[in-house]
Parts: C-alpha cells; structure tokens; sequence
C-alpha cells in the first residue's frame, strides 16, 4: 500500500516514447488527463477526442499524456516507434506519449499503482454497458480497483492529486470529462 501523504506523483520515473528518462515533474502545476492507450482497440478512436481535447486547453496549462499498454486482449502489440508512428499519422496525435507499460495485475507500473489507489473507482455514464459487452465477447472484466480496458483516463490537477477517474467508454470530449477539466483549470 501506497502511502498516499508520502507518495509524490512528480517523482516517478518514466521513459517517454524515444528512451528518454524523466519524471512528471515538468509538468508540475498543470491539469494533466492520463489515459492508458491501445492501437487496435475498438476505442482507439478515442486518440482523435483526446487530441483535439489536449488543443482546447493546452494554452491554459492542460496536458494529455498517453501511457501504451498491451494489457488488454494483446491490443496494443507495436514496439513504441510503431506506436507512435500509428499515432502520428492515423490521428495527428502531439500531446506527450510515453513507452508502453503494464497498467494491471501486480507488476503494473508505480504511476497506475499510485493512481489507482487514490481513485479505485472510475465512473461513467456507459460503464455497466461496457462491462456487458466485455462479457457478451467473453471477457471477463477486471473488478475494481483495477481498470476495466484500454481508454481508462486519470485527471490529475495541478497539485499532483488524482481527483477523478473515468470509465474506458466515457470519450475525452465528454461534458463530464470537460467539465472536470474546467474546474480544474480555474483553481489556482
């Protein structure tokens, strides 16, 4: 178990998508929307909301970052150079993405473990209709705290605080999710 007063999300190491090693440090004092990604997903549309989202609010100290893993049904197979690539030129993604990493289970990466502690639910209009489709397709879904799927996204505010969690099939663009940013966005 995390200790969450001790734990500082800024200082957890992280390699972004060309090796390079940092942390989220540089993005301290910004509203950040962490999402766990996947190419071939049914949801990997997604990358177009969550670029145009991470557009809308950029200048206002907004970040999307977008963290691969191949947790879910093999979905997100590429090495990070395919990933990008794929994300580039298929959806014109340029908010941040880091290398693939594992998202669930007992070795998943300090970063989910930390933000999935502080939010061991995620919420969202469609969320017991997609755990329904999972089955229907014969998955049998990860029970919280654990993410459902891929698409799974963490609103973190500028103080480093995971303040919402939101279901795979909630869009970024969602009044819900734009809301959240908002009023994270005003508080200073």
């Amino acid at each position: 178990m995390l200790d969450a007063m001790a734990f500082d999300l800024y200082s957890v190491p992280l390699t972004r998508m060309d090796g390079t090693v940092t942390t989220l440090g540089e993005y301290r004092g910004k509203v950040l929307l962490i999402v766990n990604v996947a190419s071939k997903c049914g949801l990997t549309p997604q990358y177009d909301a969550l670029e145009k989202t991470y557009k809308r609010y950029h200048d206002a100290g907004f970040e999307v970052l977008g963290f691969p893993a191949n947790d879910f049904a093999g979905q997100e197979p590429g090495s990070n150079d395919d990933i990008q690539q794929f994300c580039r030129s298929t959806f014109g993604v340029d908010f941040p993405m880091f290398s693939k990493i594992t998202v669930v289970g007992p070795s998943k990466h300090p970063l989910y473990a930390a933000m999935i502690e502080a939010q061991p639910s995620s919420s969202g209009p469609g969320k017991q209709a997609m755990v329904d489709g999972l089955v229907k397709f014969g998955v049998n879904p990860n029970e919280e705290p654990e993410l459902l799927w891929n698409f799974e996204k963490f609103l973190i505010s500028r103080e480093g605080n995971t303040v919402a969690r939101f279901s795979p099939d909630t869009v970024p663009d969602a009044p819900v999710i734009t809301q959240a940013i908002e009023r994270e966005l005003e508080k200073r």
